[in-house]
């Protein structure tokens, strides 16, 4: 059974993560930067090197083919991002591209010819962290967000999408839009604990969760911290308090899939000695359901009326909402095959965190796999996987992908 060469791949790994290293071992890549454009050319040299081609859209996506019998029948497509958050670390998408790059030398290394041509994409700006939002170029290829829109997003620097493309030379001639794709799979670390303390080789991802965001304004009023009794105040900060672990307490109704937090919150007045007015906080939840979401939706407004026992008023205010996602179940065949003819274990799982498969997914039978990272750490210089692991996941990608070209 063919196998990937799992040193190549490592070796790859390492070369990738000096691009943007930082001094604790970590990588920072923003998108559309200077390292991102140096990690961009490393990838298409190699591509060509290897005899495929690599085309660039306008949104900056790289599609690297490698052809099959037949270009006429729609390609199988897998891939993941290149960029990083700051401080990040040296897996969290590229290892999706690497492995995907490596499959496709595999299929060199062994003279197999496909049926269908198979497309590696490395998609722009996934992590949102240089420009907000998240998997902002899948989205557009994907039909879910327009192109003004993206090439209309600033960084810091108020610095739009469009110049960035233009300044690193990667804003491409072909429309961003999609094309006809048979079957498309992403290869992640998973980003989270389970597989690690299960002592699992391979997350099957059934689904992706959805996601509502919601901006929640309590106000009370502002009084002397000294001379107003406790029984007189209106205690904004107070009334957050009670408000957080009524949110802490959702999530708990809803485990084990139900996500609950609050990730921001801005105090006002802000002073030592004045008791708060007003606190503007964020709550987010996240469900593989929808009818759970809008269960903890309809608790948190609740718990939101429920404070006006303290005089405090409270406005919520949804501002997103990402449906659930369902990944494709002959995606999920092909990828349980591959498992149980490698000889690997593997459970099923759902996506905590949002990933371009997801916005694919709307478009192309689609489905994602994950393997173990060291403690669950992500989005930190400390993300660490073994070799072993890395070898396991490309192995499964490789023939799920295999068995999908080979389809006629």
């Amino acid at each position: 059974m063919i196998r990937i060469n799992a040193q190549r791949l490592w070796s790859t790994l390492e070369m990738m993560a000096q691009i943007g290293g930082t001094p604790a071992g970590g990588v920072t890549r923003l998108a559309l930067s200077e390292e991102d454009r140096i990690a961009r050319n490393l990838l298409r040299d190699w591509a060509q090197e290897a005899g495929f081609t690599c085309d660039v859209d306008s949104m900056g996506n790289m599609f690297i083919r490698r052809a099959g019998k037949n270009p006429a029948l729609p390609p199988v497509m897998t891939g993941s991002h290149v960029d990083t958050q700051p401080l990040g670390g040296n897996y969290d998408g590229i290892y999706g591209v690497l492995a995907g790059l490596e499959l496709l030398r595999t299929l060199n290394d062994g003279g197999i010819e496909t049926e269908r041509d198979i497309v590696l994409v490395n998609w722009t700006n996934e992590e949102g962290a240089r420009f907000a939002p998240a998997m902002l170029a899948s989205g557009v290829w994907s039909g879910q967000l327009s192109q003004a829109f993206a090439y209309a997003r600033t960084d810091n620097a108020k610095v739009t999408v469009r110049e960035a493309l233009e300044a690193i030379g990667y804003r491409g001639d072909i429309p961003a839009r999609s094309f006809p794709v048979h079957a498309c799979y992403e290869l992640h670390i998973e980003q989270g604990p389970i597989l690690e303390d299960d002592a699992v080789d391979i997350g099957l991802v059934r689904a992706a969760m959805g996601q509502r965001w919601f901006t929640i304004t309590l106000d009370g009023f502002a009084a002397h911290a000294g001379t107003t009794p406790m029984h007189s105040r209106r205690d904004a900060l107070t009334a957050f308090a009670e408000l957080a672990l009524r949110v802490e307490t959702i999530g708990y109704q809803h485990a084990p899939d139900g996500r609950a937090t609050i990730g921001m919150a801005q105090v006002t007045p802000n002073s030592r000695n004045v008791v708060p007015s007003r606190v503007v906080c964020s709550v987010e939840f996240r469900h593989p359901r929808s009818d759970a979401l809008e269960a903890m939706e309809a608790l948190l407004h609740q718990a939101a009326q429920s404070l006006e026992a303290r005089g405090v008023t409270a406005s919520v205010e949804r501002i997103f909402d990402y449906a659930p996602i369902a990944f494709d179940a002959d995606c999920l065949v092909r990828s349980e095959r591959a498992v149980s003819a490698l000889g690997y274990s593997s459970k099923p799982m759902v996506s905590g965190a949002g990933h371009d498969t997801c916005y694919i997914s709307k478009v192309a039978p689609a489905s994602m796999i994950f393997i173990p990272c060291v403690k669950g750490i992500s989005h930190n210089e400390a993300e660490r996987i073994l070799p072993e692991w890395s070898e396991k996941g490309a192995n499964v990608l490789l023939h799920s992908v295999l068995s999908a070209a080979q389809e006629r």
